[in-house]
């Protein structure tokens, strides 16, 4: 069975980024277009199941508006670029951010998969495409809503700057972007998309029967990825439950400390900081940012404009630190109070910087953990080019990956590692729980002979009050 309007492109080209809500949702707005390409076999239609690949947990939705090419384009204006297009169509670009990892970046196996691009059986061919809705629901429920009037790159605009390279042919298909809403759906669930004046395009997720072979690139899941699947409306999963963040409140880092080293992790301690704000106690998952020696060059390449420190601060999610790894140099700022200021309108957590402060007063009445080597008042330029992001970073002389959990109190700062965070919040909360009545019979009088720590018969009487 082919598809209903027997299309059969010989490209499907999709936009990254190009509704306002879904730029503001990523945190980052594109100045120009950018695209990639989806295989000509990702093709599907309504009422065709879905699959989520075995192994896989953050298949995410994505409703679309598709633009049919209908004649040969090449380097056609943007004021010509319409008289090329056949018609308007839904459409659904799914994708398993469990292989965003792979392929550079190309979205070949996270978004190329067989079936992964449904489209609707009505083209809409008499339609202002600058007054298009676009609306996409879960098991009934809206999650999707938009008109093009909100787009970033009008369709004659994409038209005319893919056809400046690349001849586009009768037949192929644009996918116009996404708005804001998209995020993870399961086995089970039915994705419905409807652009206004056809008929909703209807697909169910369903789950892989026959896994592949176990060579090749497997499927992996970060922190990031898992935050970047379900979108900023639908809060990712984690290691931190509020219990669990309830928990790591109330304990310090030093019986956090005494957990790790008794799970194996002796260098958990970020050294060489301090709180901007003892009275603030700080616990999170770790956004790192990663700073390189300066070199005037690269840094005139790289470390102007919206260079990797501005746009960390701008993707920071609610509940993230960010994590600059500034290699313990004391000679140069690392961050000030303005991007501070950003990152706590965004949600942070906290700020841990084994380098400079630049405005240092002004984290005295911020509510934003922060914790810092130095105070210094010089840019970052004098000592730093801002490299990247979301990568492996040395803190403190610790090793700091991208969602570790940190917590921070007025002694500093220990890194968790995420399959340790319950099992040691649990084990610190009854650790502090026992010291307490520890600290208390000591104040009485007592001695620390089988009290510190506890055995025999203190332990019985521990038991028996607790």
């Amino acid at each position: 069975m082919g598809h209903p309007l027997g299309l059969s492109p010989g490209k499907i080209i999709a936009v990254h980024l190009n509704y306002r809500s879904r730029a503001a949702e990523r945190g980052r707005t594109p100045a120009v277009p950018s695209y990639f390409l989806k295989p000509p076999t990702s093709l599907s239609w309504s009422g065709r199941p879905v699959v989520r690949p075995d192994g896989c947990e953050l298949l995410a939705f994505e409703g679309e508006i598709g633009i049919l090419v209908g004649s040969r384009a090449h380097r056609v204006s943007p004021e010509r670029a319409l008289e090329h297009v056949a018609g308007y169509v839904a459409a659904d670009d799914f994708g398993v951010y469990d292989f965003k990892h792979a392929d550079l970046g190309s979205n070949l196996r996270a978004k190329g998969q067989d079936g992964f691009t449904p489209v609707g059986s009505e083209l809409l061919t008499d339609a202002d495409p600058g007054r298009l809705w676009l609306r996409t629901y879960v098991n009934g429920e809206l999650a999707q809503e938009a008109c093009t009037d909100e787009l970033l790159f009008g369709f004659d605009l994409l038209i005319a700057d893919l056809s400046r390279y690349m001849t586009l042919e009768p037949g192929d298909l644009i996918l116009a972007g996404t708005p804001a809403g998209s995020t993870v759906v399961r086995p089970g669930d039915v994705v419905e998309v409807e652009l206004e004046g056809t008929a909703r395009l209807r697909n169910e997720v369903v789950a892989e029967q026959d896994p592949p072979a176990a060579y090749g690139v497997r499927p992996k899941v970060t922190h990031e990825t898992r935050a970047a699947a379900y979108g900023a409306a639908h809060p990712a999963p984690g290691p931190l439950t509020p219990e669990i963040t309830e928990a790591l409140r109330s304990v310090s880092t030093a019986t956090i400390s005494s957990q790790l080293r008794a799970r194996g992790i002796d260098h958990h301690f970020i050294e060489g900081v301090r709180p901007a704000r003892p009275d603030l106690r700080m616990v999170g998952v770790a956004r790192t940012l990663r700073y390189l020696p300066l070199r005037e060059d690269v840094f005139a390449e790289i470390g102007g404009g919206m260079n990797a420190q501005k746009r960390t601060v701008e993707e920071i999610r609610p509940g993230e630190v960010l994590v600059i790894s500034a290699r313990g140099e004391h000679g140069a700022g690392t961050l000030g109070d303005i991007l501070a200021m950003r990152a706590l309108r965004r949600g942070a957590a906290g700020v841990v910087t084994d380098g400079g402060l630049r405005d240092s007063p002004s984290f005295a009445t911020l509510d934003l953990p922060s914790y810092y080597g130095t105070a210094h008042a010089a840019v970052l330029g004098r000592r730093h080019v801002p490299m990247d992001s979301q990568v492996p970073v040395d803190c403190g002389g610790v090793l700091v990956c991208p969602g570790d959990v940190l917590v921070g109190d007025a002694e500093g700062v220990v890194v968790i590692p995420p399959a340790l965070v319950a099992e040691v919040a649990g084990a610190a909360a009854r650790q502090e729980d026992e010291e307490r009545f520890i600290l208390d019979r000591v104040s009485e009088g007592a001695s620390i002979d089988g009290l510190y720590p506890l055995k025999g018969a203190w332990r019985e009487a521990y038991e028996q009050q607790r």
